[in-house]
């Protein structure tokens, strides 16, 4: 029986899924995915940027490691208040700001003067857009109906992983430019890194036009008593998700919250401490250490050098029975080139891109057969096989093989998608962005260390940062078994449906 039509509530889901699966949900997919790239964009941004500005900034190798880490620390200190703000004043009010201000400050960064300048310019751009892809996540799982909501999140998720590669495909024909025009006034030259810099903004710019005529989180509004203009924006939904029929949407009693969802304190402490006490604690805890064990970004941020240095042994035929870490010593050891000592040649972008874009291929891949495995089975699947191959980058003597291990070890990357979609389904609408922004605190942390440490022990021993860092990927399967299976959460929840 249709209960709108007699004139009682009906929960958020039901009238969320009665606006359908239409062009509305894929502008806001795609939004989403738009915006996680203009994120990727300015955080990682220095992946390219460290190599290419070494020579003209004069960078030593631990400077290039502060450079890299400086928007990991941005991401740590910036994401717990942007989820506060986002819970607070709405999902699209504070994406706004976040990429209008982010887009500004990365821009101002293509004029600094010296690495100092650029360290601290990409550490406040990346502050300001700390919680672009928790916020984003968050708008498309309450925007979108829950048949869907798992491939919206996982595609999301994929447009990620393919970001880097984009990077690299912007700066294929603008890195190699040598055009170099000094500004007196600044005491620099203007060249190609500074260009792909404000093209790196230019993401944000158009994301930030883009939401501007999207809708707020209906579930955030009805959270927040604001149920006309919620009820707008569903009925909006509702018709662009209807594009050409004259259908109405049929909601006459009104909605129905969950209970944790209504009149809630607005205080930082009412809205941080359900996090740690029972029933939410132990999800708090696992998520939070799978998080802090996914350190494979911190290989990823060292990929554009990896390959570079991957590209140079080989091109010299004395490669081929070496290690990766073998081919990254010899590099080391090998004299640079005075013409070509901070370019990244072309070949080794299309490796970045390549890598990305297999990664956005196989979390596409999960998407389509994550709702018969379950998240919590793939998650213990992807971090057993990734671990273990990271381990075997370093018993294998031979180039070609070594890197084709480590790239499968780099696709572990797939599991930050997952893990964001877990934590979104574990945590109530009121804490949902807080939550997701406060376990990855823990993951932008150890990634801040393990980005000096990786950096570090290229240089000094290879060998062990993938033993250590792949053991520990490994484990997570262990850890990520104390969590319900989602497929008998899904099927409880449609029976009681069913009894409804």
């Amino acid at each position: 029986m249709d209960q709108s039509k007699d004139g009682a509530k009906v929960t958020f889901e039901e009238a969320l899924n009665r606006t359908g699966f239409g062009l509305y949900s894929y502008l806001v997919v795609s939004l989403a995915g738009f915006i996680v790239i203009a994120l990727v964009c300015i955080a990682f941004g220095t992946t390219i940027i460290i190599p290419t500005s070494a020579c003209e900034l004069g960078t030593t190798s631990s400077q290039r490691g502060m450079l890299a880490g400086a928007p990991v620390v941005g991401l740590i200190l910036g994401a717990v208040l942007w989820g506060y703000l986002a819970d607070m004043f709405g999902r699209r009010y504070t994406l706004m700001i976040s990429l209008l201000a982010a887009a500004t400050v990365n821009a101002l960064a293509s004029i600094s003067v010296n690495w100092l300048m650029l360290m601290f310019l990409q550490f406040f751009a990346t502050f300001l857009c700390a919680g672009q892809f928790p916020q984003a996540m968050t708008i498309v799982s309450e925007s979108v109906p829950m048949g869907k909501r798992n491939l919206s999140i996982l595609l999301v998720g994929s447009i990620f992983l393919l970001a880097q590669g984009l990077m690299a495909v912007l700066a294929i024909p603008i890195i190699p430019l040598t055009f170099s025009y000094y500004l007196p006034s600044l005491g620099i030259y203007w060249n190609s890194w500074r260009t792909l810099l404000l093209v790196y903004s230019s993401p944000s710019l158009l994301s930030a036009l883009w939401l501007y005529f999207m809708c707020e989180s209906p579930k955030f509004l009805f959270s927040k008593g604001r149920e006309t203009e919620a009820m707008e924006a569903l009925t909006k939904m509702h018709r662009l998700n209807n594009f050409g029929s004259n259908t109405e949407l049929q909601i006459k009693g009104g909605i129905l919250l969950e209970p944790a969802e209504g009149g809630e304190s607005n205080s930082g402490k009412t809205t941080c401490a359900p996090l740690f006490k029972s029933p939410l604690l132990k999800s708090t805890i696992i998520m939070t250490i799978l998080f802090l064990f996914q350190q494979i970004p911190a290989f990823l941020i060292w990929l554009p050098t990896i390959a570079a240095q991957f590209v140079q042994i080989l091109e010299t035929g004395e490669g081929s029975s070496l290690t990766l870490c073998g081919i990254i010593r010899k590099s080391m050891d090998s004299p640079p080139d005075p013409d070509d000592s901070c370019a990244l040649n072309v070949t080794s972008l299309l490796i970045v891109l390549v890598v990305g874009a297999i990664q956005s291929l196989a979390n596409v891949f999960i998407s389509l057969i994550i709702n018969f495995t379950g998240r919590r089975n793939m998650v213990m699947f992807i971090t057993a096989l990734c671990g273990v191959c990271g381990i075997l980058v370093n018993l294998i003597p031979n180039a070609i093989a070594s890197g084709v291990v480590f790239f499968i070890f780099l696709i572990g990357i797939v599991t930050s998608g997952l893990y964001t979609a877990i934590a979104v389904a574990l945590f109530p609408t009121s804490l949902r962005t807080l939550a997701v922004a406060l376990i990855m605190t823990g993951h932008r942390i150890g990634s801040f260390a393990s980005v000096q440490i990786v950096n570090l022990l290229f240089e000094t021993n290879c060998e062990a940062g993938f033993y250590v860092y792949a053991s520990i990927f490994a484990s997570s399967a262990v850890i990520a078994a104390f969590l319900v299976d989602d497929r008998k959460l899904v099927q409880e929840r449609d029976d009681d449906a069913t009894k409804l």
